[in-house]
């Protein structure tokens, strides 16, 4: 399946739609996973603990192989997704339930750890740039004991939109208000994941669904957007900017060409109770994913 490529156009108008700000801009902290590799921490530290599906976002960028080459050998996951995005660099994918994958640049692996399963994740490479990204977004408890599942999507299976000004959008989940739909689609969550680059003194828009939580991410540049008051803040290289609830996001870019992500979910409402790799509703539903890992049972 080849990438599809469409040219898209912005709305004619948007004035019954409710723009979304930033209500907060937060910055990533580092820290250490897998076999020591070094990361930076954005959703899943003390400052943003989640967003609602949204568990945990790491981001990872280094070309010293000391950072990175140990990888992630085997462990478990319960109770969530992982969705990770690479940018640059390539990682080999191997589970307990039989798939197996590498992933290169601008290729995702979206797995469901459901009821459970052992996986790695490691560099296959010596040297070079590896970066990307990983999202754990939630599971509703009635589908927390799911069978596991994985998907894998390398570059040209992930539609990129053209549109007015030189707006590239890359259509990683769900639907664009251009209609252009990504290779995932998860009904649970709904999610959206874009990558949007925009060139200085472009605009873009996007509907997002008003019910969803959503944030941007940037990943190369910086962008002004308008927090609550009605004020610009600033949005740096890898900041992340929490958005209001509205049924629209809306971006210039003031500065220079911006590169960044827009990720929106559903929210579950659910209690979460979390215990290193297991994520679920109670403490005894942990206790319980750490008795059968032990007995390997997942």
């Amino acid at each position: 399946m080849k990438r599809e490529e469409t040219d898209m156009t912005m709305p004619e108008s948007k004035s019954n739609l409710a723009l979304r700000r930033v209500n907060r801009v937060i910055k990533g902290m580092p820290a250490t996973d897998g076999a020591g590799v070094e990361l930076t921490r954005v959703i899943g530290q003390p400052v943003l603990p989640m967003l609602d599906p949204f568990l945990l976002l790491d981001a990872f960028r280094s070309d010293n192989p000391e950072d990175y080459i140990a990888g992630f050998p085997p462990h478990p996951h319960r109770g969530f997704e992982t969705v990770t995005y690479l940018l640059a660099g390539r990682l080999r994918h191997e589970d307990n339930a039989g798939h197996e994958g590498v992933i290169e640049p601008g290729g995702i692996q979206w797995m469901t750890a459901g009821k459970g399963i052992v996986h790695s994740e490691m560099p296959e490479q010596k040297n070079g740039m590896l970066e990307g990204f990983q999202l754990w977004i939630n599971l509703p408890a009635n589908n927390k004991m799911d069978e596991p599942a994985y998907q894998e999507y390398p570059a040209d299976d992930i539609p990129l939109e053209h549109r007015e000004g030189g707006v590239e959008v890359r259509v990683i989940a769900g639907v664009t208000s251009q209609e252009t739909r990504g290779p995932v689609l998860q009904p649970l969550t709904d999610p959206l994941y874009l990558d949007v680059r925009v060139p200085y003194e472009k605009d873009y828009f996007e509907e997002l669904p008003e019910s969803h939580n959503a944030f941007v991410y940037v990943i190369s540049g910086s962008v002004s957007l308008e927090d609550e008051a009605g004020s610009l803040t600033t949005l740096d290289r890898d900041d992340l900017g929490v958005l209001t609830r509205g049924n629209s996001f809306q971006l210039h870019a003031d500065k220079e060409d911006v590169r960044f992500l827009l990720i929106a979910g559903r929210p579950l409402r659910e209690p979460v109770a979390r215990g290193g790799p297991f994520v679920m509703n109670t403490k005894a539903e942990i206790l319980k994913a750490f008795d059968d890992y032990k007995n390997g049972e997942i």
